[in-house]
């Protein structure tokens, strides 16, 4: 395992972006990878280095989430890489990052996928309205031969943090991208499943917790966040509101600025999911992961909560709280998903996009596939009683910190990517 020098970071670094990454690139087509410090476009050969910007607006004020989905705006995928594309043939007409068969492959979940979700809802939950959601799922499904998922069929659902069918919220391009890539991923892992995407009115926590309840009061029993905010003392009183919805499995994103806790994944409800780099390999399970990691505030997130207790199942010794992440799944922009995406600024067609936003309705999805969580549960719990079905994750780091296995990955259990990722779906079943 690599160590780290000490460092200890400030909860408030995670904030630090690029601020210029979100407007430089929105007219590039290029869709390669991306290292956030810098979103232009990569000089176009099969070597160049990975760009990408972010998504969302970051917060201005306490309360506020900002989207974990980062957009790839140039370079090479390793999806590129494996299948001898370069960045000049791969543009928004096609695909250029995994794709369903891809993700099912790396976790072991071909046959389940096939075969199981039929009547199970998951629930993504995002700010804004994405106009095109529908006809853009349309197109991701169709592409790679994926049953349709549509309102007319009754498998599509898009509605306000109220249930409302008409009544939506403004659209915002940002959110949008984030919307196609939290959609998409449920349809790559569960193609069976139905959808009812909520959208709350704006990315505050409020209204986002509101949409979570509306989610769960529509009868999902799978619940994806792809966002997150700075911790704070009002996060006891958002648990209680917002996520303790025992016998549903509710996801959320650990993060993209490298080590540091964030809420809602340090709620304790919740089952909070860290990112990994994922490339194809001659090893006898066929990928390899490590810790996602772009630079020391770029990778994904992980630590102990300053605020929320610590639920009764994680056991780690070095953090008397929350601790941060419980499992992982994709999240590089360099090993990203392909998504389709048509609205706005950022609506390019297909694109490559990363993030611990890819990793949250991965997880969400697997546990659809495994069933209905048992009543009264806290699925967030499973992996901890299954961890012989995970893919322990024991290279990489995402920071400095003086606590190892806070930053660091081992065998066994870690922050940046808890327990793992899925091995089928044992992990996710009680």
């Amino acid at each position: 395992m690599r160590t780290t020098p000490h460092n200890t970071p400030s909860t408030r670094r995670r904030w630090r972006r690029t601020l210029s990454a979100v407007t430089a690139t929105a007219a590039l087509l290029l869709t390669g990878l991306a290292t956030a410090a810098h979103a232009q476009a990569a000089p176009d050969t099969s070597t160049s280095k990975v760009t990408w910007t972010r998504s969302c607006a970051l917060p201005r004020h306490q309360g506020e989430m900002a989207c974990n989905a980062l957009r790839v705006t140039g370079g090479v995928t390793a999806f590129q890489k494996q299948h001898g594309i370069s960045a000049k043939t791969a543009e928004a007409t096609s695909p250029s990052g995994y794709g369903p068969t891809d993700l099912r492959s790396a976790y072991g979940l071909t046959s389940a996928a096939a075969n199981n979700g039929s009547g199970r809802t998951i629930a993504i939950v995002d700010a804004y309205d994405d106009p095109n959601a529908e006809s853009d799922l349309a197109a991701y499904r169709s592409h790679y031969g994926l049953p349709a998922c549509t309102t007319a069929n009754g498998c599509f659902r898009k509605v306000s943090q109220t249930g409302s069918t008409t009544a939506l919220p403004t659209a915002d391009s940002g959110w949008a991208g984030e919307i196609s890539l939290d959609l998409d991923m449920a349809s790559a892992i569960c193609p069976n499943c139905h959808i009812t995407l909520v959208e709350a009115k704006s990315a505050s926590m409020a209204n986002l917790g509101t949409a979570v309840n509306e989610a769960v009061a529509l009868g999902a029993k799978y619940v994806s966040n792809s966002y997150g905010g700075g911790e704070s003392s009002s996060d006891a009183s958002y648990d209680s509101a917002y996520f303790n919805h025992p016998g549903v499995a509710i996801t959320v994103s650990a993060g993209d600025a490298g080590y540091g806790a964030e809420y809602p994944a340090a709620s304790k409800y919740v089952t909070a999911v860290g990112g990994t780099s994922l490339t194809a390999s001659s090893t006898t399970r066929g990928w390899t992961e490590s810790v996602w990691r772009t630079s020391s505030t770029e990778g994904t997130g992980s630590g102990c909560s300053a605020y929320d207790t610590k639920p009764a199942w994680q056991t780690d010794t070095g953090c008397t709280r929350r601790m941060i992440a419980d499992v992982s799944a994709v999240a590089d922009p360099a090993t990203g998903v392909s998504v389709y995406d048509t609205y706005g600024a950022d609506g390019q067609g297909w694109v490559t996009y990363g993030g611990t936003s890819a990793s949250a309705p991965i997880i969400a999805s697997v546990y659809a596939l495994a069933g209905t969580p048992s009543t009264g549960s806290y699925p967030a719990e499973f992996p901890y009683a299954n961890t012989s079905a995970l893919n322990d994750v024991t290279s990489g780091s995402n920071g400095s910190c003086t606590t190892s296995y806070f930053c660091t990955a081992r065998t066994g259990y870690d922050g940046p990517t808890g327990l793992g990722t899925p091995e089928g779906l044992g992990a996710f079943t009680g």
